[in-house]
């Protein structure tokens, strides 16, 4: 009797070879052949799970996407205070800046991605598609903090949302290339979240 394969579990273990290979030489050692061999399957069996490099790539961004947003809510879980508007807001910046030792190998892979976008129309999609879902949750969790008090009224969720999507973005980059430190971006983002109370 064949084998049975699980794809879903092979298309997670490419999209993981494709997200090794970029944190460690970049978009370019992306190769059909370098990542059935890093994934340890073979050629044929990538090409079963995704018809273009391109479709490889999108699956992994999603993958990174997905898990930034679950970092996200697992920090708001371990924190004492979880319905506080500021905690919410805080372990949110702090999950998405992508600064901590820990998130190194995404903010990697998250800059490749957003270099690549600027000539990939797919890639570019996908990284839209995000960032109007980041922005759409930063608009929430300041309406929230207004609800509750704890933030100014006077802010506009929207456009503090946007600031607040191109500084987590912009610290991620700063963090990789040394400009920043986690700790100085940390601080980055809590002196300016601080400004936003009320």
């Amino acid at each position: 009797m064949p084998k049975q394969v699980d794809y879903e579990d092979r298309r997670a273990r490419i999209a993981e070879a494709v997200c090794l290979l970029i944190a460690r030489s970049g978009m370019e050692a992306v190769s059909l052949r370098d990542v059935a061999t890093e994934a340890g399957v073979s050629m044929g069996a990538v090409q079963r799970c995704f018809r273009t490099k391109d479709e490889m790539l999108l699956f992994a961004l999603e993958g990174i996407s997905q898990r930034i947003g679950d970092r996200a809510k697992a920090r708001i879980a371990a924190s004492g205070t979880p319905e506080s508007a500021v905690t919410l807001l805080d372990r949110t910046l702090s999950a998405l800046a992508l600064v901590e030792p820990e998130d190194e190998t995404e903010a990697r892979v998250w800059g490749a991605f957003v270099a690549h976008a600027a000539v990939s129309g797919e890639l570019a999609k996908v990284l839209r598609e995000t960032y109007a879902k980041l922005h759409e949750l930063l608009v929430w969790l300041i309406g929230y903090g207004q609800d509750t008090g704890e933030l100014s009224p006077a802010l506009d969720p929207s456009a503090e949302a946007h600031v607040l999507v191109a500084l987590t973005d912009g610290l991620t980059a700063q963090v990789l290339v040394g400009h920043h430190t986690p700790k100085s971006a940390q601080g980055v983002l809590r002196r300016y979240a601080e400004g936003l109370r009320a």
